[in-house]
Formats: C-alpha cells, structure tokens, sequence
C-alpha cells in the first residue's frame, strides 16, 4: 500500500477481516492488503486478525478488530458517486444485502452499521439549479426516495 495520503480506520468488533474481504468484492479498483494478528501479548486472542488493510474503490482503509466500545453511527458516512442509474443500483443492492438498511435520500447501514450514501452525480446539477423552482421541486422529491432515481429526478426536474 502507498505510504501517501491518508487511511480511514473503521473499527469493528471481531469481523474485520471478513468486511475487507466483504468491501473488496462491492468496489471495483479494490483488493486486500496486509493482514495483521494479535500475538500473545493481546489484547485479542493471539493468532486472531487484529487488522486488514484494503483498498476500495481507490481509497485505502484498515479494518481494525478493536472490540465492542465503539459502533458506527451516521455522523460518519461514504458517500459514493454513480454515474448513472445502473451504478447506484448496483451499490445499494450490495450494501444492503444480507442484513442492511435503507434509509432516505440516497442514505443506507450496510450490515456492519456503516452508512453509505449512493448519490448519482447528476443529482447536484439537479438540485443546485440557478432556477431555484426546479431545484427546490428536485429537492423535494429527493425527500421522498429512499433509493436514489434519476430518471424520476429529471422528470420532477423538467416539470413532468
């Protein structure tokens, strides 16, 4: 793995090598790195995983097996950007197979709690519009979604 940048640790308790494995087969430009283990000075049992390291979607992460203490919850979430409807299904089928959530305006738990949010690129051009009655009307049907549809977007958008 680079040495530049940064790396975002997501804290788990006791399944962190099985969700790097998980995240690298969502994400295309993904793979698994180092696998570390605790050994006998702890605190985990020794010879379980203590972290993995991955790369998803470009971005380098390590899966830290740090205990019950702390959770995820949605003051931190991944935002991914789709370039079209077939992406943003894509994402949000795999996110929230086997046990996650849905959640509105584009927002989901995948089944390890952590909270994604599958945003299509257009929708900024959509709701950021200078003619703020098509923006505000986009807006508001946002609102309403909980997966993200563009086609349904550009139609409240045009005034359909």
């Amino acid at each position: 793995m680079p040495a530049d940048g940064f790396t975002t640790c997501l804290w788990f308790d006791g399944q962190a090598e099985e969700a790097a494995n998980y995240y690298v087969s969502v994400f295309k430009n993904s793979r698994l790195g180092r696998v570390g283990h605790y050994t006998e000075a702890g605190p985990g049992p020794a010879g379980s995983v203590l972290a993995a390291e991955f790369v998803a979607n470009g971005q380098k992460f390590v899966a830290l097996n740090g205990g019950p203490q702390f959770t995820f919850d949605e003051a931190i979430s991944f935002q991914i950007d789709c370039a079209d409807q077939e992406e943003v299904d894509h994402y949000w089928n795999r996110l929230i197979d086997d046990g996650g959530s849905a959640g509105p305006c584009g927002w989901l738990k995948d089944k390890y709690g952590l909270s994604w949010q599958v945003v299509p690129v257009r929708l900024i051009d959509l709701i950021s519009d200078p003619v703020q009655e098509k923006a505000g009307r986009t807006f508001h049907a946002m609102l309403q979604m909980s997966k993200l549809d563009i086609a349904a977007l550009e139609k409240v958008f045009a005034g359909e």
